[in-house]
C-alpha cells in the first residue's frame, strides 16, 4: 500500500536543475514499490545513497520491541537490501544515534538532500522536524512525502474543519468528498539506478544488514511469518486470491480493513495522548484496576481458561492471532474479566505483535475496552463459550496448549469440572500441571459490566463524542452472523495455519 500527498501518477516534483546527492533514508517503508518519495530521489539526483538508521535507543525509547519483532525486521532490511542489489543499489544500514549518524555523513559524502517518508507518529515527526533543523544547519534539502497511508491525513483533517472525523460515518463522509486515493506510481527499474552513482561496494560491507547476534537477540524464531516486501506481496496476491474465491464485504473485507486502518491513523494524528488514558480527550477516564501478578498471567498464558492461553500462547510464539482471537484476550484483560487498563494490553501486542501499529493498536485496545469508539459496552466475549462455538473439539487449544491435548472435547475449554480420575487418565492435574481459572467469569463480568454502566453515565459526554447515530459498523457483519461468538470453522483453520 502507500498512496501519498500532492501526486497522481505523473505529479511528482520536478528535478532540480543542479542533481543532487542524496541520502535516502528508509524508516517504516521498507519497500521499494509504490515509493513516490524514492522515485523522487532517483529523479532528482546524481548519486543516492539507500540508509536505515538502526538506532536502537530511539527505536526502544519510542515503542516496545520483542524478539520476534526484531527478527522481522532484520529479514525486511535484508530483503530490501536484496531487492536493491538486483536493482544495481545496496542498502546501508548504519547503527547509531540518527542525528550523529546523520551530521557525519552528509558532510562524508558531500550530501545535498534527504529524501524520506512522511509519517504521523509523533516520534516520527519529531525526528523529521531534527532533520529539517540539521538541514538548515548544514545546508541540505529535506524532501518527504506522504506514502503510508490511501490519503493525506492532513487533507482529511482540513475538510472535516482541522479536527480528525471521529466517528467511522463522518469519516467515510469525508472520503467521499475527497474522492479516490492517489493511484500507485510506477516500479522502481535498474535504469532508474543507473542514472545514480551507487554506493562503493565497500560501504555495503562495511554498513550490512546486522544478525540477530549482533544485537544480542536470541537466534530462537518460531514464526511461520517472514518479513520483508517479496514475502508481503506475495502474501497479499494469495489473499487476493483466496478473497476472489470467498468474497467478503466490508467492515471485513480487505476494503474494509484498509479503511479502518486510514480511520485510526486519521485520529490519532490529530488527538492528544492517544496512546494513553490520560490527556486523551476522547477515551473514557476509568480506575481500572493495578494488578501486576494478574496481568503477567495473562501475558504469559496462565488464566486458567484454555481458549485465552491457547491464543497468548499463539501470540508469544508466532507474533500474530486472528483478530477476532484479538478481541477475546483484550475484552478478558479489560471490560470483561480483569479489569486492568488497556494501555498495559497494548504494550503487550506492541512487543508481540509483528504487525503492531502505533495507531491501530491503541484505537482497537480503546474500542475493545469500550473506552472509545465502541458502544455496545454489555456485549461480553465469554472465554468458554466463545471459543466452544467456534471451534468444538478444541483443535486450537491442543495445538497451542499440549499439555491438555488429552482431555476429551466435553473438557477441553473447562477441564477442571473434569474429575480427579479424568484428569489422571489425560495426563494433566488442574492446579498442578495447568492452572485453575484465575477468575469466576459470570460474577466478574457482571460486575465490571456495573462499573462500566456508571462510568459511562458519568462521563456521558465523552463517550458520545466517537458514538454514529447508526449501529457501530463494525457491528453490521457480527449481526449478520447473530452473535460474535458464532463465526466459521473456517476462520479457526485459518488462526492455527
Amino acid at each position: 500500500m502507500g498512496f501519498g500527498i500532492l501526486r497522481g501518477k505523473d505529479s511528482l516534483p520536478p528535478v532540480a536543475r543542479m542533481l543532487h546527492r542524496t541520502i535516502h533514508l528508509f524508516r517504516k517503508e521498507l519497500r521499494l514499490h509504490d515509493n513516490p518519495v524514492l522515485l523522487a530521489a532517483l529523479q532528482s539526483s546524481e548519486a543516492l545513497y539507500p540508509v536505515y538508521i538502526l538506532d536502537r535507543a530511539f527505536l526502544t525509547s519510542s515503542m516496545h520491541i520483542g524478539a520476534l519483532r526484531w527478527h522481522f525486521l532484520l529479514q525486511s532490511l535484508e530483503d530490501l537490501h536484496k531487492n536493491l542489489c538486483q536493482l544495481g543499489s545496496s542498502l546501508l544500514v548504519i547503527q547509531g544515534e540518527y542525528e550523529s549518524v546523520l551530521r557525519d555523513h552528509i558532510q562524508k559524502w558531500n550530501i545535498t538532500q534527504v529524501t524520506l517518508d512522511a509519517e504521523m507518529e509523533p516520534f516520527y515527526k519529531e525526528m523529521e522536524a531534527n532533520i529539517q533543523r540539521l538541514g538548515a544547519e548544514l545546508g541540505f534539502e529535506v524532501l518527504s512525502l506522504v506514502s503510508h497511508s490511501l490519503y493525506d491525513t492532513q487533507r482529511i483533517l482540513d475538510l472535516n474543519g482541522g479536527s480528525p472525523p471521529l466517528t467511522y460515518k463522518r469519516f467515510l463522509h469525508i472520503l467521499s468528498l475527497l474522492g479516490d486515493p492517489e493511484v500507485p506510481v510506477r516500479n522502481l527499474t535498474a535504469e532508474d539506478f543507473q542514472r545514480c552513482r551507487a554506493p562503493d561496494p565497500g560501504l555495503a560491507e562495511c554498513y550490512r544488514v546486522p544478525l540477530p547476534v549482533d544485537l544480542k537477540i536470541s537466534p530462537e524464531n518460531h514464526s511461520p511469518w517472514k518479513g520483508g516486501e517479496t514475502e508481503g506481496l506475495q502474501r497479499l496476491e494469495q489473499h487476493l486470491t483466496d478473497q476472489a474465491k470467498h468474497h467478503s464485504l466490508p467492515p471485513v473485507s480487505l476494503q474494509g480493513q484498509l479503511l479502518w486502518r486510514e480511520f485510526f491513523y486519521t485520529v490519532a494524528s490529530a488527538t492528544p495522548n492517544f496512546t494513553q488514558m490520560v490527556g486523551n480527550p476522547i477515551c473514557l477516564q476509568i480506575c481500572w484496576y493495578k494488578d501486576a501478578e494478574r496481568l503477567h498471567k495473562w501475558k504469559m498464558a496462565q488464566t486458567g481458561f484454555p481458549w485465552i492461553d491457547a491464543i497468548m500462547t499463539q501470540l508469544r510464539q508466532e507474533g500474530w492471532i486472528h483478530h477476532l482471537a484479538r478481541h477475546a484476550v483484550a475484552c478478558f484483560l479489560t471490560r470483561g474479566d480483569l479489569w486492568i487498563s488497556w494501555e498495559e494490553g497494548m504494550k503487550v501486542f506492541e512487543e508481540l505483535l509483528l504487525d503492531a501499529d502505533y495507531s491501530i493498536n491503541a484505537g482497537n485496545w480503546m474500542w475493545l475496552s469500550a473506552s472509545a469508539f465502541f458502544h455496545q459496552y454489555t456485549r461480553i466475549f465469554c472465554p468458554v463459550r466463545f471459543g466452544k462455538r467456534t471451534d468444538p473439539q478444541g483443535n486450537y487449544i491442543r495445538k497451542y496448549l499440549p499439555i491438555l491435548k488429552n482431555f476429551p472435547s466435553k473438557y477441553i475449554y473447562e477441564p477442571w469440572t473434569a474429575s480427579e480420575e479424568e484428569q489422571k487418565q489425560a495426563g494433566c492435574i488442574i492446579g498442578q500441571d495447568y492452572p485453575f481459572p484465575m477468575v469466576n467469569h459470570k460474577e466478574a463480568s457482571d460486575h465490571n459490566l456495573q462499573l462500566m454502566k456508571r462510568v459511562r453515565e458519568e462521563q456521558h459526554r465523552t463517550a458520545q463524542l466517537t458514538r454514529d447515530d447508526a449501529d457501530d459498523p463494525m457491528e453490521i457483519k457480527v449481526k449478520r452472523d447473530h452473535s460474535e461468538e458464532n463465526f466459521s470453522k473456517g476462520k479457526v483453520a485459518r488462526m492455527m495455519e
